[in-house]
């Protein structure tokens, strides 16, 4: 006789009720209850041991109506309650101006005030810089979109933080967020950023504190908590997105999970390991001569970027900008100087072979 098929499989935390998932991070079959309880512990754990937190403060959470903002708010404001935080919990959101993109994820954002009974706080790129990306793109081109956004909405969230009275601000980078900038930054050989990259928490010295509560949450467990406890979010991927180099930076790191399954968290593990040597330069941080936004150049990457986009010139930022530094300090017109540079390069490979 055949033997009898396998019975359900039973939560290895509690025995009692029939497993749900297999945990991505540790492959242990839990329960749909066991499975939020150990979530939400774990989030707690990291909380406490890097002292995220201190009793009173103002946290304003970076809400874009993704799954991952959406996780954050409601993990903190149910272990703010549960453990007695003491926060004031914000949520604050960037509308960068994305016509069906970021319109309906703020409408996600809106919903989900309303189920958390948290205040909402929404700036605009139009209101801050008098651009939209719509309108920047329609400038640039399909190339360097993010390097814009990234920046842009960097400073909008710091102020937008400020004007909320925030101490801290709280964003829902995840474990594969990390790994994946770890790895951009290695590929393109900035030290600077490859040495705070995987840090819990920065800033702090003349700039607003920044932590991730979520940095040791796998992307896939964060999508099995948000359906298991009926989350609403938003889930399409920005229009601009699939242009962006972290995008390919993603696809290379799935590459090495399917080889190692282990990639994310090893990734993590050696970010925050990683030693410089003493005697390599770091850049150092000082304030932009123009906004006051702290910088490691005389003129923070925001106004340089936003000069070239008022120049109609939005290229002229993109890259290394030391000359254009220079002229917009000096109150010189680096249009013509630098078109004829870009111009002598780009000549000088017509006709060029390469030797393999």
């Amino acid at each position: 006789m055949p033997p009898p098929p396998p019975g359900p499989v039973l939560c290895g935390s509690c025995g009692a009720q029939r497993a749900a998932l297999r945990r991505p991070k540790t492959g242990q079959a839990l329960c749909r209850s066991c499975f939020a309880a150990a979530f939400e512990a774990e989030v707690h754990d990291t909380i406490v041991s890097a002292r995220l937190f201190q009793p009173g403060e103002t946290v304003a959470i970076g809400a874009s109506g993704g799954k991952d903002s959406t996780v954050l708010a409601h993990v903190l404001r149910l272990l703010n309650q549960r453990h007695g935080y003491g926060l004031r919990l914000l949520l604050l959101s960037v509308d960068e101006g994305i016509a069906g993109y970021r319109d309906d994820s703020l409408a996600a954002v809106q919903r989900n005030r309303g189920r958390l009974g948290l205040p909402l706080h929404v700036v605009s790129y139009r209101e801050l810089y008098g651009w939209s990306m719509d309108r920047i793109v329609q400038h640039t081109g399909a190339k360097n979109n993010c390097t814009f956004c990234g920046v842009f909405r960097r400073q909008a969230l710091d102020r937008g933080a400020v004007l909320l009275g925030a101490d801290k601000i709280a964003t829902g980078h995840n474990a594969d967020d990390v790994a994946e900038t770890i790895l951009m930054n290695f590929l393109r050989g900035d030290v600077g950023r490859l040495q705070r990259c995987a840090e819990i928490l920065t800033g702090g010295e003349g700039t607003l504190p920044r932590c991730k509560p979520l940095k040791h949450a796998y992307e896939k467990e964060i999508v099995l908590y948000a359906y298991f406890q009926g989350l609403d979010y938003f889930s399409t991927e920005c229009v601009y997105a699939p242009n962006a180099y972290r995008g390919h930076v993603r696809a290379l790191l799935k590459d090495l999970e399917a080889i190692r399954p282990s990639s994310v968290a090893d990734l993590v593990h050696s970010g925050e390991r990683l030693a410089i040597r003493k005697d390599v330069r770091l850049p150092i941080q000082g304030t932009c001569r123009r906004c006051g936004y702290f910088s490691s150049q005389p003129l923070c990457k925001a106004c340089v970027l936003l000069e070239g986009l008022n120049r109609g010139l939005p290229k002229l930022a993109i890259g290394k900008t030391n000359r254009l530094q220079k002229a917009l300090l000096e109150g010189e017109k680096p249009e013509a100087g630098l078109e004829a540079e870009e111009n002598s390069r780009k000549a000088s490979w017509i006709g060029r072979t390469l030797d393999f």
